[in-house]
């Protein structure tokens, strides 16, 4: 099942500086989609259209409807044309990972964990944060499943790097997503933590059916963990292909510095 059909998607925060120009993607439900491409070539400008954290000049970025808990009709609807309230439900479905963590460091970690499901609270009690038996015990599953059960009541700033980034796997697992964007969310790691993290993010996206869109720094992470790979250059789509298919010729076209296909 198509579960993110993106047409055409253009945007730029200047009007002589376009960073998406054209986009086309369909991404499967259960794809672990790795994006590459160089600094500025629109990949996390690219991830943050998708949930809208950005909202794209033009285009459309389609997702089916029960991402926003309505009836299926199988004809999906537009991420760029959604009002507050769908939105809302569909960024419950849609978990970001960022580069920095973005924890709140005076917090404990399981407290950390219960802010991921605050989308799905009333008001009053995300105010007050106030959580139920069920959240506290989901949170405490979450942990597990990172390996970090036993640094559940800890403050968030005393665990390392890559600790703080698979607490932040446990916090977007608590919205229940069927979507996890992901922005180069091992980029400040060592090469062993960023293999252990990746290789729990790609554990829980398999065992809950979630689709990954992840923007990758380098060639040998793509290749070892992404199912499918994006390049992106000068904010366009110059290769989509399943990761075997990644020829040096292509890196080549992905990575070398210059004008973008259509200038061609």
């Amino acid at each position: 099942m198509t579960i993110l059909d993106i047409r055409d998607l253009h945007h730029s925060y200047s009007r002589n500086a376009p960073v998406l120009r054209g986009i086309h993607l369909q991404i499967e439900q259960g794809e672990f989609v790795g994006i590459i491409g160089l600094s500025g070539s629109g990949k996390s400008t690219l991830l943050r259209c998708i949930n809208r954290l950005i909202k794209a000049d033009w285009g459309e970025i389609r997702v089916p409807r029960a991402l926003l808990g309505h009836e299926s009709d199988g004809a999906g609807v537009d991420v760029l044309t959604l009002g507050s309230t769908d939105l809302r439900h569909l960024r419950r479905k849609i978990g970001m990972i960022f580069q920095q963590f973005n924890l709140v460091k005076r917090l404990s970690v399981i407290d950390n964990v219960l802010c991921g499901g605050l989308g799905y609270q009333p008001a009053l009690r995300t105010a007050a944060r106030i959580f139920t038996r069920a959240e506290q015990r989901q949170a405490l599953i979450n942990l597990r499943r990172v390996g970090l059960l036993e640094h559940a009541y800890k403050r968030a700033d005393e665990l390392s790097g890559g600790e703080q980034q698979r607490v932040a796997i446990a916090r977007t697992l608590m919205q229940r997503p069927a979507i996890i964007l992901a922005d180069e969310p091992v980029s400040s790691l060592d090469p062993k933590l960023s293999r252990m993290v990746l290789d729990i993010l790609k554990r829980v996206c398999r065992e809950d059916s979630i689709t990954a869109l992840v923007s990758l720094h380098t060639l040998e992470l793509t290749r070892e963990y992404a199912d499918r790979v994006v390049g992106l250059k000068a904010g366009e789509v110059v290769f989509d292909g399943a990761t075997r298919q990644l020829s040096e010729q292509a890196v080549e076209g992905i990575y070398q510095r210059g004008r973008a296909a259509s200038d061609l």
